[in-house]
């Protein structure tokens, strides 16, 4: 089934003279990597076609990889083939101009929520949007191309959203994709530099939150960064999101969550989680995401702490029923 709705993808690229790609809002590392690593894949397969990859925001921790192409004409949309990478329902698509587009292709590996697009390819137990890409382009090696600026971005959105090929959704077929990125010739030494090198502010901010964070009853380890944290350690919104990665480690803390107040007064979530899954905490909290790794959004804290204790009340159940945990 996936590879029919491949063959259609990779036809309809062929058809169109103009493609514009698009990912979600407050992108991460996969969002950036699948989508310039297409147009890239996209730009020296099809020379003659326009590719274009237009979004209203970035991501500043994934900024080295280099800009997208801003603005275009609003009357270039009508004739394009639109393609929304990463993004598993409509309202978190970047671009509001997707809407425009003639003919619109979502490629995806979340699990489904909603249906958009004329055509879908969405295989949610890969480890991320990046691996399909990968995929695709080793399918149709015969007709596509890459080089080291296509396999660079790609494998910088497998590292990144599968921790680093540590979480569950990782396969035999995730590495074998990663192998044959690696043989285009990535520079993984400046690429984990990028990726994981610390400034000193957010070591100090990192020392800070192990101070402050709590835990549960049940073993929810659990930390509030609100703008007055932020604006002590020069934080950016994505270096405070980032506190949730500091609680992995904890030993019978087999969920682990940040709240990080945003400009706008809500506060977003990140939930993260070994064994037990999180998603559905995430998705009654207008959020979603993966089974370990979910994202979710509360207006305050009486709807933080009915989070906390749903997220609580989840781990405990299923400590009760299950063993061979840590």
């Amino acid at each position: 089934m996936q590879l029919e709705q491949m063959k259609i993808i990779l036809e309809k690229i062929k058809e169109y003279n103009r493609i514009i790609i698009f990912r979600h809002k407050r992108p991460d590392g996969d969002a950036v990597g699948s989508t310039k690593g297409l147009r890239e894949i996209l730009r020296i397969s099809f020379p003659e076609k326009e590719v274009y990859l237009c979004n209203t925001d970035y991501a500043d921790y994934v900024s080295f990889l280099g800009d997208e192409d801003g603005e275009i004409d609003e009357a270039l949309y009508a004739d394009a083939l639109g393609i929304v990478i990463d993004t598993a329902t409509a309202a978190r698509i970047s671009n509001p101009k997707y809407v425009l587009c003639k003919e619109l292709i979502k490629i995806d590996h979340h699990i489904p929520i909603e249906t958009y697009g004329d055509y879908q390819w969405v295989e949610e137990e890969r480890s991320s949007s990046c691996e399909m890409i990968a995929h695709f382009y080793n399918t149709f090696r015969d007709e596509l191309k890459i080089n080291k600026e296509a396999a660079t971005y790609i494998y910088t959105g497998m590292v990144t959203d599968s921790g680093r090929f540590r979480f569950r959704s990782v396969s035999g077929e995730t590495m074998r994709l990663a192998g044959m990125l690696l043989d285009v010739g990535i520079d993984v030494d400046t690429l984990y530099a990028h990726l994981y090198m610390k400034d000193f502010h957010t070591l100090k901010f990192q020392s800070y939150v192990y101070k402050r964070m709590k835990i549960t009853g049940h073993g929810v380890a659990y930390v509030y960064v609100d703008k007055k944290m932020q604006k002590k350690f020069g934080l950016t919104f994505e270096e405070a999101c980032a506190s949730v990665s500091y609680m992995d480690s904890i030993k019978n803390s087999l969920i682990w969550i940040a709240f990080i107040e945003s400009e706008d007064g809500e506060v977003r979530v990140r939930l993260r989680s070994r064994f037990v899954t999180v998603n559905q905490i995430a998705e009654k909290y207008h959020g979603g995401g993966h089974d370990c790794a979910s994202g979710a959004t509360v207006s305050g804290r009486k709807e933080m702490k009915a989070l906390l204790a749903d997220a609580d009340a989840r781990l405990g159940d299923y400590k009760k029923n299950n063993e061979g945990w840590l």
